[in-house]
């Protein structure tokens, strides 16, 4: 939700720190700050707004120091103003904090340490840790940290900082708050995500839960919140600094919309054999074929972009595996009483495998005997080392806050963990199952085909650039879809938009429709096609402008349509990949024209750890 660097090594930390936090900026950008020690004791410097700000600020009064921390923020507690920025200092401004997630009993400490004689200056519970770090303060400030720890309830990323020990950064982890160390030559970086470390390293440890690490220049101990040493090694991560850059795209987000091809691909590589066959099992842990074989129900469950590839797999595995499946928005997991027992899989699908409410729903799965299979994007995320099994996407960083890649990479995951437990059930001719496999290595080719149509888009976009409302509909496999392209739209250009279940629409959304109100229907092939042409006349005959995704050649829907958006024809088992590029782009170009900031629209952040 927020960003966190620090720095300690030979150099100035201030604009290693800036440049890391650039590169966080779609983790939260209500405030920023930054904290440093030179000759002459703490300093630091924050505002509220973007990055930007900050940067203008240390222009007109510069700081300078070899170890710093650094913070964006996403305000969950007190407004964003420069007063609620991190970091925050404890009473002899010795001492500074930054934070990611939320302290639950900040309340109460807060209440004590007033008591005490502790001053508050601000809204947030943040600041309730630096203070808390004071009070512990007896000459040795990690012993004080670990102590604070002990204190602390709740899920949380934090650094500190302290004149007293000038020569060490510490750092703790909670929960679904990310924390990574990249090790240098007589230099160490942490940040809350890969590509804030890539310019200067690729080599990382990750923090996991309950632990602490204290860094210096010449390396990194780590161990327990009690204290226990850890060891782990440095793993090297493959992607480039220039993966995490723009590449000449105007944003990231299309960027990332023209890497899906490679995404599907770098997803699919090495997981269907020689025959056809889908193979899964050296990545599914503990979670074998005759585990497969006696489930019962599978359970699906995500948060937003992720909930929407969760429901095209509902209707994969409904329709190849055959067992009952149920989807459960992880935000009401915990909440729905879930009947799951040691026949259920659950399948929790996070792009950071750090998001809050999956990562409790996950648990809850867990505590009642379910398996837990991860679909993930990040290896040794908190989701994967929950789960029983993971299936990685294999999507590479996505900086843009509004999910793209990362949505097809899901949905070419969920393709094919229906294919290997239908193929372990033998729940479908074996044949049927590698004709689907064989489309499913033909999607990149036809994602190619939409990106082409690009230019086409968006002068579809330009019109649609003035409405104030768009309705979005598909039926069967391709409901979700709508509620995808929807999303993207409300997401990133502020217009209302709602997806539906095309046949809804005479049970009220109808009400809604007129020449104003423009209507983005998905009618490709399908046993449903027919459906919704009916569902589309409705709207057109209360002059509704029609947008359909749909196949060039498909007369009937040339008919009715104002604007055809071409895709190409596949599997329709696997057309919500091809359709939703679409989707992607008409969203992205008609937020471009808006003039809005695509790659980090307001109140969002890319990766929510805070329920």
């Amino acid at each position: 939700m927020c960003g966190i660097v620090g720095y300690i090594g030979q150099r100035d930390s201030v604009p290693i720190i800036l440049d890391s936090l650039a590169r966080l900026e779609y983790r939260g950008y209500d405030s920023a700050g930054i904290a440093v020690i030179d000759e002459d004791g703490l300093k630091g410097s924050k505002s509220v707004g973007k990055l930007a700000r900050l940067v203008s600020m240390l222009h007109d009064e510069p700081l300078h120091g070899p170890i710093g921390l650094g913070h964006t923020r996403w305000a969950t507690h007190g407004r964003p103003n420069d007063v609620n920025a991190h970091p925050h200092l404890d009473c002899t401004g010795s001492i500074a904090v930054v934070h990611n997630g939320i302290i639950e009993n900040y309340a109460e400490l807060r209440e004590r340490l007033k008591a005490q004689g502790h001053r508050f200056v601000s809204e947030t519970d943040t600041e309730v840790i630096s203070h808390l770090i004071e009070s512990h303060d007896k000459g040795d400030i990690v012993d004080a940290v670990r102590r604070t720890l002990a204190e602390l309830r709740g899920a949380f990323g934090l650094g500190v900082i302290s004149s007293k020990d000038p020569t060490r950064l510490i750092f703790a982890r909670n929960g679904a708050s990310p924390l990574i160390v990249g090790v240098g030559q007589q230099e160490m970086f942490v940040a809350s995500d890969i590509p804030a470390l890539l310019q200067y390293t690729r080599d990382t440890v990750v923090i996991q839960e309950g632990e602490v690490v204290v860094v210096g220049s010449d390396g990194y101990k780590l161990t327990s919140f009690e204290g226990a040493p850890i060891e782990r090694k440095a793993t090297r991560v493959t992607w480039s600094a220039a993966q995490a850059e723009k590449s000449g795209y105007k944003h990231f987000m299309l960027k990332e919309i023209f890497e899906q091809p490679s995404v599907v691909k770098e997803t699919l590589a090495g997981r269907i054999d020689e025959g056809s066959d889908v193979r899964l099992e050296p990545e599914l842990g503990s979670i074998d074929s005759e585990m497969l074989r006696a489930i019962s129900k599978i359970c699906i469950t995500g948060c937003g972009t992720a909930y929407h590839a969760g429901m095209v797999g509902m209707y994969l595995l409904r329709s190849l595996v055959g067992l009952p499946v149920e989807m459960e928005l992880a935000s009401e997991f915990r909440y729905g009483d879930p009947v799951l027992d040691t026949t259920a899989l659950v399948l929790a699908i996070s792009q950071s495998g750090e998001t809050a409410d999956t990562i409790e729903a996950a648990k809850i799965a867990k505590s009642r005997g379910a398996s837990l299979l991860g679909i993930c994007n990040v290896v040794g995320s908190h989701l994967t080392r929950l789960d029983d099994g993971t299936l990685f996407t294999r999507g590479g960083p996505e900086i843009g806050v509004a999910a793209t890649k990362t949505y097809t990479a899901q949905v070419t995951a969920m393709i094919l963990i229906a294919l290997h437990l239908a193929r372990v059930r033998a729940a479908k001719p074996v044949e049927r199952l590698r004709e689907i496999a064989q489309a499913t290595s033909l999607l990149p080719a036809a994602i190619d085909v939409v990106l082409n149509e690009s230019d086409r888009i968006k002068r579809v976009a330009r019109a649609l650039s003035e409405a104030q409302s768009v309705l979005f509909l598909g039926r069967y496999i391709n409901y979700p879809t709508a509620l995808e392209g929807a999303l993207k739209l409300k997401e990133i250009s502020y217009i209302h938009a709602e997806g539906y279940a095309a046949g809804e629409m005479k049970h009220g959304p109808i009400a809604l429709l007129d020449r104003r109100t423009p209507v983005v229907a998905v009618v490709t092939s399908g046993h449903v096609r027919e459906k919704i042409l009916s569902n589309i006349a409705e709207a057109k005959a209360r002059e509704a402008p029609i947008i359909c995704i749909g196949h060039a050649d498909d007369a009937d829907v040339a008919e009715i349509a104002d604007e055809v958006i071409p895709v190409p024809r596949v599997e329709p088992l696997l057309a919500p990949i091809v359709n939703v590029i679409a989707l992607q782009l008409l969203a992205y170009h008609i937020a471009d024209f808006k003039g809005c900031d695509v790659d980090q629209p307001r109140n969002l952040a890319k990766t929510v750890t805070v329920e």
